[in-house]
């Protein structure tokens, strides 16, 4: 043992009759120092703090794993040997051993700043797995609290490295507050929209928007403090300012999913020189109908109650009143609806004429599917519109089309065989 510590204080005694070699060495020792304080830390204590922890449901969460927290606060300690330990260092000047620790320190702050913001980011993750995450997202409220870490971390690092007191610099930041402001006022402008969105409940994760002057029609998947992500229904994605929700006007479709029922909207475009009073023949023809059956009795007494009324004028057709084909028709199509398995009947139902137009006399066919799935309404809709169009003729109806080049060359054909008649 005695030979051991006189062979060290000669190595010693050595080092210090030649002091840049002293100062080599030393500051290799810290280094090693450092590396091995580095490799205590992340291969043994951090191992087994995570196997302790997989027996909690913490560490079994996959996400807090990868997240790297622990690990990235385990760096602080080689950088906390490194600043006390060069101190230990001879012949470095005054000048040097204060950089290398103020670096240190500098390190220690971002690093710290990384973990906590790491962390917020798990907060929110395990904040999304609750139901209720859709309606009320904190991704915002995270994002702001990591941008002011960021600051405080970023003044404190500076104030660190320049060696002055971050009082200092907050004193100065007064002075530029105008530029700040200026700086972040995309930033500002989102978290009062954020604000705004989440305490309003004005837009969630999974609502169905459109905004049609930004082309955004989908999904909102994410709700960020800058941003708004929406899948579009052709799978591309559109970020849209979160402030725009706000200042723009935008459709939510998030009231027609809660009620369970998606409307149709949808017109006939009669011809209006098909409409006329049914014959007794017509009126026949059509008590065929099952569903028609009801209405056609109720509707002839009222008729006939009416025109008994008139007396001696009621034999004349013109002042009587008389049931009309398309009246028929559109009591008809709301019997069909009234009777159909796939329309919501606890919604608005009806059908109606419209304001005639020269494409002809627009019926309105207003009604809710009792499904919100768009392949599923879609067809719905098809299929009721299908049976009103192949119905028409029934009524004496037709619909209004505008000619076409075979129309016309059907009319050109019948005006030349007939000229071809009258000259024979």
């Amino acid at each position: 043992m005695q030979d051991v510590q006189e062979k060290l204080e000669q190595a010693q005694s050595w080092l210090v009759e030649r002091p840049d070699m002293n100062s080599l060495v030393k500051l290799t020792l810290l280094l090693v120092g450092a590396w091995i304080a580095n490799f205590v830390v992340k291969k043994i204590l951090l191992r087994g703090l995570l196997r302790i922890l997989s027996y909690t449901p913490a560490g079994k969460d996959r996400r807090a794993i990868e997240s790297n927290i622990v690990a990235r606060l385990a760096n602080v300690i080689p950088a906390l040997v490194i600043s006390f330990g060069i101190t230990s260092v001879p012949n470095l000047s005054d000048e040097l051993t204060i950089i290398v620790t103020n670096v240190c320190y500098a390190f220690i702050v971002i690093t710290i700043a990384r973990a906590i913001s790491g962390t917020l980011t798990i907060v929110n993750t395990l904040y999304e797995r609750h139901p209720e995450a859709y309606e009320r997202p904190i991704k915002g409220y995270i994002q702001v609290a990591k941008i002011v870490i960021y600051v405080v971390a970023s003044i404190l690092m500076v104030a660190v490295l320049i060696d002055k007191s971050p009082v200092i610099l907050l004193s100065g930041l007064g002075a530029m507050a105008a530029v700040l402001m200026l700086v972040f006022q995309d930033t500002l402008l989102s978290l009062v929209a954020s604000v705004q969105i989440t305490s309003n409940d004005i837009i969630r994760v999974g609502d169905w928007v459109e905004m049609p002057n930004l082309n955004a029609d989908g999904d909102v998947i994410d709700i960020a403090l800058h941003q708004v992500k929406v899948q579009n229904w052709d799978k591309t994605i559109t970020f849209i300012p979160t402030r725009r929700f706000i200042s723009d006007s935008f459709k939510n479709w998030r009231g027609m999913q809660e009620a369970g029922g998606r409307r149709i909207k949808r017109s006939l475009l009669l011809d209006q020189q098909s409409i006329h009073f049914l014959t007794d023949d017509e009126l026949k023809a059509l008590k065929r109908f099952r569903l028609l059956k009801n209405y056609l009795q109720t509707k002839q007494q009222e008729i006939d109650d009416w025109n008994q009324q008139l007396k001696d004028e009621g034999k004349e057709p013109v002042n009587t009143r008389r049931v009309t084909n398309i009246g028929t028709f559109r009591a008809y199509i709301l019997q069909y609806l009234q009777n159909h398995s796939k329309v919501h009947q606890e919604m608005t139902m009806m059908a109606r004429q419209l304001n005639p137009t020269s494409d002809g006399l627009p019926i309105e066919v207003y009604c809710f599917t009792n499904t919100i799935a768009w392949t599923e309404y879609e067809g719905i809709q098809s299929d009721i519109f299908d049976h009103l169009l192949s119905i028409l003729p029934e009524f004496g109806l037709r619909v209004f089309q505008h000619p076409s080049g075979l129309d016309m060359r059907e009319m050109t054909r019948n005006l030349h065989e007939s000229g071809t008649k009258n000259s024979s």
